[in-house]
């Protein structure tokens, strides 16, 4: 372990100097109990991460070039795909580097803008999910001013909410965390910088950021799910009262799917955050459907079951086809 001592004076009254250990990298100890599974668990690993690239580029491409495709709805949904590309992009390749026996360290600069990207990127699909309850609550409770309530403006000024509202949440997590003192053991026991697991190698009291923590990860996802599930309430009433069965299928089947994204989201959070005392192999288990699975996943369950999404496919594959 690389150390930096630095000596400082002492505000008494003389001057003396006392060696101060300063922690320059990290060493991720990686998933727990995998002893022998490191290249399964990489060409795995490996394989999600390039599914996920594909799918989500899929999604962008089709969405951006299908006019039809150019509602709120779709707005946010690239907006999730922006960020499910973030999230896998921040935890993926360390993971398999570490697998693959490249390297388990990570620098200082390394692991504090791992914390913050995931931390960003993690609370803005959160509060993303939950303007996408409210555009659907919109467009199905108040159908005749869907388009005046969700206006290019109002989208505008939402998504712009979502991404500069994490900025500030993971600007003081961050700060919060790597203020602390970090006097020797730098072993983190997970597969990513978080913050829990970073924390717990602190030689100070750690009481502040596990509370702010506990709230803005914990109680604020939980709060924004709840709503999502308020939100979901009114919406299968008005889709009851609706006469038409098709007009019933299609709301229950785009509805159905954002549910879906929003549970393997939230669920996870909730439970890892506001239990941070969780057993180590559950809390990661968790972890990876969050982080690995749920970025993959995303772009499957909007398309299996979306109509214009699969014909904004067809019609990209017809493109490319035409231009061989």
């Amino acid at each position: 372990m690389h150390i930096i001592s630095l000596p400082y004076h002492r505000n008494d009254s003389h001057l003396g100097l006392v060696n101060r250990t300063v922690v320059t990298h990290f060493i991720l100890l990686g998933i727990p109990n995998t002893d022998g599974l490191q290249t399964i668990l990489f060409v795995v690993f490996l394989a999600f991460y390039l599914c996920t690239l594909l799918g989500n580029l899929l999604i962008l491409t089709a969405i951006l070039g299908d006019c039809r495709l150019h509602t709120p709805m779709y707005f946010f949904l690239c907006n999730l795909s922006v960020l499910d590309l973030g999230i896998a992009s921040i935890i993926i390749p360390k993971l398999l580097a570490n697998l693959c026996g490249q390297s388990r360290v990570i620098s200082l600069g390394g692991c504090m803008s791992q914390v913050f990207f995931y931390q960003f990127l993690g609370w803005t699909e959160g509060l993303l999910c939950t303007v996408m309850a409210f555009d659907r609550y919109v467009a199905i409770c108040h159908p005749l001013r869907y388009l005046i309530i969700m206006n290019w403006r109002v989208c505008a000024i939402l998504a712009a909410g979502t991404w500069v509202t994490s900025s500030f949440h993971a600007t003081i997590l961050t700060s919060l965390t790597f203020t602390l003192p970090y006097c020797g053991p730098n072993v983190v026991d997970h597969y990513f910088c978080d913050i829990f697991p970073v924390t717990k190698l602190a030689c100070a009291d750690t009481y502040v950021i596990e509370t702010v923590g506990f709230y803005n990860n914990g109680l604020v996802p939980m709060t924004c799910f709840l709503l999502i599930l308020m939100s979901y309430v009114r919406i299968v009433y008005s889709i009851l009262k609706m006469n038409s069965a098709e007009g019933r299928r299609k709301a229950a089947s785009t509805c159905a799917s954002h549910l879906t994204v929003a549970t393997l989201f939230f669920g996870p959070c909730i439970l890892i955050y506001m239990q941070p005392r969780l057993n180590k192999v559950v809390a990661t288990a968790l972890q990876i459907s969050a982080d690995v699975v749920a970025p993959l996943l995303n772009p499957v369950i909007y398309t299996l079951r979306n109509k214009d999404v699969k014909r904004a496919l067809r019609k990209l594959r017809g493109g490319l086809t035409t231009a061989r």
